[in-house]
């Protein structure tokens, strides 16, 4: 029952990326942005434990790891068959999303700080900083005090109202705390390769919620469509110090923003609704499965160190 209920959490993240898709056609964008990110999370966490649950498990079916741990009594658990593939796959996985999310950390703190130096090295006015560059690169950058990153390139590619769209379009971003949602993101994608697509989902609805709060600023949604589209071309290629979690205009499917933007403001609907139920189901499953199995494996540790009865 407990290796049923800790093997849930790995295959219950594969239903996430067709719903991430869905809600985010259909549901405004700081919901989806919400949404996604709370189930990413719980769906990374509880994925976490299982794999711990079974790594443990495994270990302590070994006589150095079983002396070590106090048992007197085998612990009970599948057979050797089933746990021992499923014990070293699970130590496999972890040491993956350790390495490749150790090394993710240095390189984003490590672009960050490069980043941060650069914006200090030019004067700000308010929360803008120019920086003199041919690049065309706009991005907000997180911290105290929060900044919003232009280059000289970047001006020089937008005309004035569109200048005024780019720079409501990063306010949002640093107002919305957008950063953290990137930052949450990117811990979910390395704890379990479904997750990745639920990464992508998370920084496009950042972008749109960025998108439609410059379109309610500036007052003309084509407007807004217009700079997006033109920034973007502009930064497209350009080699930019910052890191993967400052949200930046040119971040995320262009054209699928710039189409949202034409259309019509999406009105709340029973798909999106039902399609947000979906995603908070699987993230409770995962969370109550993983929960159960780690209690339960508690118990059969507590058993086999004869603390408790069967």
């Amino acid at each position: 029952m407990t290796a049923t209920l800790l093997i849930a959490p790995l295959l219950l993240p594969f239903a996430v990326p067709p719903l991430a898709r869905r809600a985010l056609r259909g549901a405004r964008p700081v919901v989806a942005l919400w949404t996604l990110t709370v189930c990413a999370l719980v769906l990374a966490g509880a994925c976490v434990a299982s794999l711990g649950a079974l790594v443990l498990t495994g270990l302590l079916r070994l006589p150095a790891f079983a002396a070590l741990g106090e048992l007197i009594h085998p612990l009970r658990a599948p057979s050797d068959l089933v746990l021992a593939p499923a014990a070293a796959l699970a130590i496999g996985a972890l040491t993956v999303a350790v390495v490749t999310l150790g090394r993710s950390a240095l390189r984003q703190s490590k672009a960050l700080r490069l980043a941060r130096r650069q914006a200090g090295r030019h004067p700000a006015a308010g929360d803008l900083c120019v920086v003199d560059s041919p690049q065309p690169d706009a991005y907000a950058l997180p911290g105290r005090p929060h900044r919003i990153v232009v280059t000289t390139g970047m001006l020089r590619s937008l005309g004035a109202r569109e200048r005024e769209v780019l720079f409501a379009h990063e306010r949002a971003h640093n107002a919305g705390g957008h950063h953290y949602f990137l930052a949450a993101a990117e811990l979910a994608a390395h704890c379990h390769p479904a997750l990745r697509s639920a990464r992508d989902a998370i920084r496009l609805a950042a972008e749109r919620a960025a998108d439609e709060a410059a379109a309610t600023a500036v007052g003309d949604r084509r407007l807004t469509a217009r700079a997006i589209a033109r920034a973007a071309l502009a930064g497209h290629a350009a080699d930019s110090p910052r890191p993967s979690f400052a949200p930046a205009v040119s971040t995320g499917p262009v054209p699928q923003r710039v189409a949202a933007l034409l259309a019509p403001p999406c009105r709340p609907s029973r798909v999106p609704r039902a399609v947000a139920l979906l995603l908070a189901v699987c993230a409770l499953l995962s969370g109550v499965a993983a929960s159960t199995g780690v209690v339960d494996f508690h118990h059969e540790v507590e058993v086999a160190q004869g603390e408790a009865a069967r």
